[in-house]
């Protein structure tokens, strides 16, 4: 039995509504998945790509009809109007998950403010954004979750782009400082940060950096994301309600 199964016979998101920011691929896909076979409602946003989208929606459909938005996580405008349709068509929002994110691989001596700017904005923004946009409806009423997705850059000592290393150490700072402000609300705020994974940003390493970072690993292979979704889906779950502001990383053992 997979992680990812074994998860699924024991953890219930069932009737809990859910947004995921950047759900169209990648971990978020695997992530809007796990929630769907766990019996959630299941709403996600993504920036581009319409294909990668509509797939998304085709996998989701047997489980869950999904409510998909389109538009950046750093875009203020889209942020309010997104969660505002999104109170109007559901009760509440019980679970939040900050996971898009962008990456460059730049050196400090190549990296543009244009390009530290944008980093920052859909890495750390956007979670304030959408995080200020839904908790408001969580403390109302004294209930609900929010997991924003790190990164392995922030937690270890390890090579990675300047922006995007210090844009998910400012998200480990927000998620700190978030769950002892709403605590007493019974919300609650982790993090969770994956290793490099066979999906998503982490194709963007170089086959040679990945092949250094298996070796180093004490498992001595890439993470999966369906088993970092499995963990993501009980970590926003009833079954853990005495947990908040922990930083939960998923790295093969770094």
């Amino acid at each position: 039995m997979t992680v990812m199964n074994s998860v699924e016979s024991t953890t219930s998101l069932q009737g809990k509504y859910c947004l995921i920011t950047g759900g169209s691929r990648g971990l978020g896909r695997a992530i809007c998945l796990a929630f769907a076979k766990a019996g959630a409602s299941v709403a996600f946003t993504y920036s581009r790509h319409d294909d990668d989208a509509q797939e998304t929606e085709a996998l989701l459909e047997p489980f869950v009809k999904p409510i998909i938005y389109k538009g950046s996580v750093a875009d203020a405008t889209h942020v309010s109007a997104t969660s505002k349709d999104l109170l109007q068509r559901w009760p509440q929002v019980d679970i939040l998950v900050n996971n898009a994110g962008i990456n460059q691989m730049l050196p400090l001596a190549l990296l543009d403010e244009e390009d530290w700017d944008k980093v920052i904005a859909v890495n750390l923004k956007g979670p304030y954004l959408f995080s200020r946009a839904i908790v408001k409806g969580m403390i109302k009423n004294k209930q609900g979750s929010i997991l924003n997705i790190g990164s392995f850059a922030s937690e270890r000592f390890v090579e990675s782009p300047l922006h995007y290393a210090a844009a998910k150490s400012g998200l480990r700072g927000l998620t700190e400082a978030l769950a002892l402000e709403v605590g007493k609300y019974n919300v609650r705020v982790n993090l969770l940060s994956p290793g490099l994974l066979t999906e998503g940003l982490s194709i963007m390493v170089p086959q040679h950096r990945q092949k250094e970072y298996i070796q180093q690993t004490a498992l001595g292979q890439l993470g999966n994301v369906d088993d970092v979704a499995a963990f993501a889906c009980f970590l926003v779950s009833d079954d853990n309600t005495y947990m908040t502001g922990a930083k939960l990383v998923s790295d093969g053992g770094l």
